[in-house]
């Protein structure tokens, strides 16, 4: 959602471009009016996955009243659990399309920054928000602004737990699991 606001130059998306481009937390403010605008939508009553939201606890208390004012009773909230240095480690492999944004591992598709993307060829780029510098400085607000998320949700009985060091089958067939049935989680 971010990177769509980004890339259709709206003004919240162009206020959160400026803060993810340092590698910092978008603002409670601007990520709210975000998702409050795509929940409106009608693709969102067909289900949705967040990825990366919410990420403070007023982010979560506003997602809890607009599920209440949607009428959205039953949702669940997967926790990954991976070591900070294998997520430096794996995001800093990253690369992107700059033709169609897609993103490649450079360790799992053996791709490199500058090399030909595999689908178009264009050359591929690491993303400013995936060097090591701005991975740990993302992690170190996570510790600090979203790690309490967490405790907010794990009240509401909400939380499970996916081992994000698993195969990616794994790890895939565990979250089936849980989205198909998360009451028996």
């Amino acid at each position: 959602m971010l990177r769509a606001a980004v890339a259709a130059h709206t003004p919240v998306g162009q206020k959160a471009k400026s803060f993810m481009d340092a590698g910092l937390l978008v603002p409670d403010d601007v990520m709210i009016e975000i998702i409050r605008e795509t929940l409106a939508a009608p693709e969102a009553g067909q289900g949705f996955i967040f990825d990366g939201f919410p990420r403070t606890v007023p982010q979560a208390e506003a997602l809890t009243e607009m599920f209440r004012v949607l009428g959205i009773h039953e949702y669940l909230v997967i926790k990954f659990n991976v070591d900070a240095e294998e997520i430096v480690r794996r995001l800093s492999s990253r690369l992107m399309c700059p033709n169609d944004g897609k993103i490649f591992s450079g360790e799992m598709e053996h791709v490199a920054a500058g090399g030909p993307c595999p689908e178009c060829g264009a050359k591929l780029v690491q993303r400013d928000d995936d060097s090591p510098a701005t991975v740990r400085a993302r992690l170190a607000v996570y510790n600090a602004k979203t790690a309490p998320v967490l405790g907010y949700y794990e009240q509401r009985g909400v939380v499970a737990s996916v081992d994000g060091t698993a195969p990616i089958d794994a790890v895939n067939r565990h979250i089936a699991e849980l989205v198909q049935s998360p009451k028996k989680n």
